[in-house]
């Protein structure tokens, strides 16, 4: 076991990274109006938006517990999350060819603007309102993870409390996101997804000289292992790994938490055309699938690393990784570990607040983005900005009281909840020609989460042993349209 790191070592590490993107922040922050605020003027490269999605889809989520379950039980399990992402690449597609167009003939700026052209305000704000909500808890998931490790190897040891830890965190956020908003975003988003897939390269060589193998070598002890299993097909529907329900929930979950999500579709919109934004989702996608690959293939790595040198795995599996990178690796690659995770917490908290900002102005405020940014609405914006971020830290504080299992199985059960909503309430808009009676719109988008909920709990009693695990979705999503359905009446709106 290595000497541990010294606390101010590893602050002045972050605080080193932090101003590089505060300095970055100074220049893509100047002169910032609402239009430039929420969509960067229209002008974002489309290659550079790819490369800043790949960090902001990963998180520190994927940086920690997709290695870590590699070797666990139970859902995710050796490389069955890879089921998942191929299912991912079949809903990029959807994003790419049906929703990407129909946001850019609206010329949105909050993608819940077409539920208001399509279904009224009432729509509008319901679906914004979830977002919202759904954000707000996959915001505080992941950077709960970053705040753990600074709290454990930095804060913690220099005798500060967690909430200390997280005001610090949310301060740091703020500082380089509340003025330029997705114009620093589109700059410093890149910079962090280079920054979290080159510590994970430097850690799979660090693990290939320490075992006294070759990079290639390395990767064919993984491939040899039981941890490579990538497709589990003979376990039914009842196995939570089964191919068919992990490839049905990746579609449904990358429709829904990146087509439906006004933080990821905010980047895409930043881009000159539809065409550009296509080209960036198509080439995103496509990288997403190595890039997963590598992340699993590193928890492989670091299993049989455990293995090897008698090391015993970490009770919560992830933290596997921060413990080996802060005890056992060289001090070198403690320190772009340190980089890395924060480079993943911070790629999706930062656009996360500046989205939540973006779509309670837009959908429940009703700014003009194309207006004039008078000191009003810059001071309304600036206090939303700082609204949510308070926001943020609290939902961590309260999350870290009650965190008792995987994170990142917790992320995807809440977003089932908070996401199927959403989409019920785009296919009813897309798909029918009906009208909802608006004051009862918000009632059946509580009651579809709840009723999933019910179902989900007693489906294994109900369904002959059958668990819906990330399906759900698709369970909330139908609940929803079908009650909206009930709501409705064939008059369209004239818009």
């Amino acid at each position: 076991m290595n000497e541990p790191f010294h606390p101010l070592t590893l602050a002045l590490i972050i605080g080193s990274y932090f101003l590089l993107l505060i300095t970055i922040a100074y220049f893509t922050g100047r002169k910032i109006d609402n239009k430039k605020f929420f969509l960067a003027g229209k002008k974002s490269p489309w290659w550079l938006v790819s490369i800043g999605m790949i960090g902001s889809s990963l998180s520190g989520v994927t940086f920690m517990s997709i290695p870590g379950v590699v070797g666990g039980d139970g859902r995710n399990a050796s490389f069955s999350y890879m089921q998942m992402v191929l299912g991912y690449l079949a809903g990029y597609l959807i994003i790419v060819y049906v929703l990407l167009p129909i946001y850019y003939r609206f010329n949105l700026t909050s993608i819940y603007s077409y539920l208001g052209n399509k279904q009224g305000e009432t729509a509008q704000k319901t679906g914004s309102a979830f977002f919202i909500l759904s954000r707000l808890i996959q915001s505080a998931f992941r950077l709960f993870l970053v705040a753990i490790v600074i709290q454990s190897f930095i804060t913690g040891p220099l005798g500060l409390p967690f909430w200390a830890t997280v005001g610090i965190t949310i301060i740091l956020i703020y500082v380089y996101t509340f003025k330029g908003g997705i114009n620093t975003i589109i700059w410093t988003d890149p910079l962090q997804t280079i920054g979290m897939i080159s510590a994970v390269v430097l850690t799979i060589i660090a693990i290939a000289s320490q075992m006294e193998l070759s990079i290639g070598g390395l990767f064919a002890k993984v491939y040899a292992s039981d941890y490579a299993q990538i497709f589990f097909w003979d376990g039914g529907w009842q196995d939570p790994n089964n191919f068919f329900k992990q490839f049905l929930s990746g579609a449904l979950i990358t429709i829904v938490m990146t087509g439906l999500d006004q933080d990821m579709m905010q980047k895409n919109l930043s881009c000159k055309n539809l065409k550009d934004a296509q080209k960036n989702m198509i080439s995103y996608s496509f990288v997403f699938i190595p890039v997963n690959l590598l992340f699993l293939s590193l928890g492989a790595m670091m299993y049989i690393y455990c293995s090897e040198f008698g090391i015993p795995i970490p009770e919560r599996t992830d933290q596997l990784y921060p413990t080996l990178a802060l005890n056992y690796f060289p001090v070198s690659i403690g320190v772009v570990f340190v980089l890395g995770l924060t480079a993943a917490a911070y790629s999706s908290a930062d656009s996360a607040l500046t989205a939540l900002t973006t779509s309670f102005c837009v959908d429940f405020l009703g700014f003009n983005t194309e207006a004039e940014d008078t000191p009003k609405v810059k001071s309304w914006r600036r206090g939303i900005h700082i609204g949510f971020s308070i926001a943020l830290g609290v939902i961590i504080v309260v999350f870290e009281q009650v965190n008792n299992e995987a994170v990142i199985t917790q992320l995807f059960d809440a977003a089932a909840y908070t996401y199927g909503p959403l989409l019920g309430l785009f296919a009813f808009s897309m798909l029918t020609k009906r009208q909802a009676r608006q004051r009862y719109i918000l009632i059946v988008c509580i009651l579809a989460p709840v009723l999933s909920y019910i179902i989900d709990k007693n489906s294994a009693n109900w369904l002959a042993g059958f668990q819906f695990g990330f399906t759900i979705i698709a369970l909330n999503g139908i609940l929803t349209f079908l009650g909206l359905v009930l709501i409705s009446h064939r008059k369209q709106l004239n818009r």
